[in-house]
């Protein structure tokens, strides 16, 4: 699979994930809200996933696809938390989420080849 599919798939089910999780938390108005969460936080996942395996394709370094995981996840995920005030229960989450999917699209992902 390549590097940008890669990022997109895993960070789509990773992102799933995450809003999930969502339904944990004890407040009732998260719960009744879970569907959108699960929504944003796949978006969120596959945008995260599409910028990593971008760098992680172009770029054959594995600090700078984990750094663009890590940045571009914290950036959506802040964006996300602006109007919850759940700051770190969705920024740090989302920020790992960007560094795991920066390090599997660099360690996993195919890069192109040229045909002979």
């Amino acid at each position: 699979m390549s590097k940008v599919m890669l990022g997109l798939v895993l960070g789509a089910v990773l992102g799933a994930i995450d809003g999930a999780c969502a339904y944990l938390y004890p407040d009732p108005e998260v719960r009744s809200a879970i569907v959108g969460i699960v929504i944003a936080s796949t978006i969120k996942g596959l945008l995260t996933g599409a910028a990593a395996g971008w760098v992680a394709s172009r770029f054959q370094s594995m600090p700078g696809a984990i750094g663009t995981g890590l940045v571009v996840g914290c950036l959506l995920s802040w964006v996300a938390a602006l109007g919850s005030g759940y700051y770190a229960a969705i920024m740090i989450p989302g920020t790992l989420l960007g560094g795991v999917t920066g390090f599997a699209s660099q360690r996993f992902g195919r890069t192109r080849t040229a045909a002979a």
